[in-house]
């Protein structure tokens, strides 16, 4: 992946073929277009409401985010079947799972600067399991 993150832009779904090399680098370049921001948006786009909180708990976990809580607005996840966009948003600790059928899938991360609006983008997709062990 010559590109980096912008070979990503636009994509319906994240590359299924990523070697280590190139999620090693894919993750260096994330970190440092990331790091200017003040706080994130994570979108993802799973097959199930359970692997996009997985998806979610391994992106906190591995970028040292506080977790987010379920909205008690939002559906019970046990009561969601299929294919879902989860949204989660650090500026309200909260995340939200609703179905959908007919997206792609993959995580998306936006990172936010009000200061600096220059350096807001959406990086992604990437694979779900991008940030797994």
């Amino acid at each position: 992946m010559s590109e980096g993150l912008a070979s990503l832009r636009g994509l319906r779904s994240a590359p299924v073929d990523l070697d280590g090399p190139a999620r090693a680098a894919l993750r260096s370049e994330l970190e440092a277009v990331a790091a200017p921001c003040d706080w994130f948006t994570v979108g993802v786009m799973a097959p199930s409401a359970q692997a996009a909180v997985v998806c979610l708990r391994a992106v906190e976990t591995s970028l040292g985010w506080d977790a987010l809580e379920l909205d008690p607005a939002g559906e019970a996840l046990e009561t969601i079947e299929g294919p879902v966009f989860l949204k989660g948003n650090q500026t309200t600790r909260r995340f939200l799972v609703r179905r959908e059928a007919g997206l792609g899938e993959g995580l998306l991360i936006s990172g936010h600067c009000p200061a600096d609006p220059g350096v807001e983008d959406t990086w992604g997709p990437l694979p779900l399991d991008f940030f797994g062990p």
